[in-house]
């Protein structure tokens, strides 16, 4: 019988932040705003809701406006961006024009930098040196991965905390020194968060699988869908006042949510990915792996190889881009390269149990296609590929009919393959 779910009378409200990225490159596109996700992601594990984002130029007035109006929406505003020691970082001289103060020279900060310089052999220039001048507010927040320090401010009840854009500077500061503070300057709402990966639905099939699920969730509960290729994400949040209710309901939710799937689609749990999943699998079963590439030129090899310990069951790949490798190296008969063709069942087949024999695996993937944007005909236009996943009992095989988009169909096939091996190997 399951636990009836009562709202919690003291259910409070999370914290409210706005995020504010700043500089030209990312309103022009040359660089992807990556930090607004990331912050987001870890804010949410603290019981924090982002209310807003905004991103600005590296324009003084604008980013005082930004400023003015993310203070009035939010208590908390998280900045990125604008406090290199070039002369369009420009975010530290508005933010102490945004609160009506000047600069002081920071010495501790003087030093770090001191220390680091020596270290590298490089002399403190004069723009290094401004780095140490913070507005006469701000709390210095220590940057151990680079040489900006991060800056904390508090006036009228709103936070204000401003870190480098750099992403890896940024989540050491978010990890080590904002949230931190902000646990402890105000109350974080009791939340917990369960995730289930699935592999080969897309997101509006498994929302189907859901559609009444998720109607019927209380309202502390949220169910959120992150989709990528032939993959998708379902995270499971709770927040509420009282943790052991959080923990409770999850729990059941979690186990609802999960039954309502097709087992095959259930790929993994938290933090899993098709290519850690695999390499489980294939260290449980004992199993080498290779593969035979075409189309996707070592793309799925990197997939794989991009798992810690994954040397513990990947033997290698042999990218046949050319027929002549596909003959030469792993036995693909001519005779089938004229008959059906490099884009073939028949092809991949032969591709599998070439790398099979040559570099002595258990089981083996290949795949060949026309990725494009040129190279299609009538019968095999761009975006048609084969896969096939065998061993020496057996092959399973695959076409697939994609996009005219070369790298999109690159990225396809590579993860689709990595799914029909995961299903390969479960026997399913």
């Amino acid at each position: 019988m399951q636990t009836p779910i009562i709202p919690n009378p003291s259910f409070l409200i999370p914290m409210q932040v706005h995020i504010l990225t700043i500089g030209d490159e990312l309103l022009i596109g040359q660089i992807i705003d990556t930090n607004s996700a990331k912050m987001a992601q870890m804010l949410l594990e603290i019981g924090a809701k982002v209310t807003g984002r905004t991103a600005v130029g590296d324009e003084h007035e604008a980013i005082i406006g930004a400023l003015q109006r993310a203070t009035e929406q939010a208590d908390i505003v998280l900045v990125t961006g604008g406090l290199g020691p070039t002369k369009d970082d420009v975010t530290k001289k508005a933010i102490a024009d945004f609160y009506g103060v000047g600069f002081v020279f920071d010495q501790p900060t003087m030093d770090r930098l001191n220390v680091i310089y020596e270290r590298i052999g490089k002399p403190i220039t004069e723009a290094v040196r401004t780095q140490c001048l913070m507005p006469q507010n701000a709390q210095v927040l220590t940057n151990k991965m680079g040489t900006a320090p991060g800056m904390w401010f508090e006036e009228g009840g709103k936070v204000v905390a401003s870190m480098p854009g750099v992403p890896f500077e940024m989540e050491y500061l978010m990890q080590h020194e904002v949230l931190p503070r902000l646990q402890e300057r105000f109350n974080a709402l009791p939340t917990a968060h369960r995730t289930l990966f699935t592999a080969g639905e897309g997101e509006s099939t498994i929302a189907e699988y859901l559609k009444d699920f998720e109607e019927n969730l209380p309202p502390q509960v949220k169910l959120a869908y992150l989709p990528a290729i032939i993959r998708v994400r379902l995270r499971l949040t709770v927040s509420d006042a009282d943790p052991v209710f959080v923990e409770k309901i999850l729990d059941e939710k979690f186990r609802e949510m999960e039954a309502l799937l097709p087992p095959q689609i259930v790929a993994g749990y938290g933090d899993d990915s098709l290519e850690s999943v695999i390499g489980r699998i294939l260290k449980e079963k004992n199993l080498k792996l290779s593969t035979a590439e075409s189309c996707t030129g070592g793309y799925l090899a990197h997939l794989i190889t991009s798992v810690p310990g994954s040397s513990a069951y990947f033997e290698g790949s042999v990218v046949s881009y050319a027929n002549s490798v596909k003959m030469n190296q792993l036995g693909v008969k001519p005779e089938t390269l004229e008959q059906h063709g490099a884009v073939s069942e028949q092809t991949v087949q032969e591709m599998v149990a070439g790398a099979i024999r040559l570099l002595g695996t258990d089981v083996a993937v290949a795949t060949s296609g026309v990725a494009g944007p040129d190279g299609g005909t009538l019968e095999k236009p761009v975006g048609t590929v084969w896969i096939a996943v065998g061993n020496a009992e057996r092959t399973v095989t695959k076409k697939l009919q994609l996009t005219k988009n070369r790298l999109l169909n690159i990225q396809y096939s590579g993860y689709y393959a990595l799914n029909l091996l995961r299903l390969f190997l479960m026997g399913k």
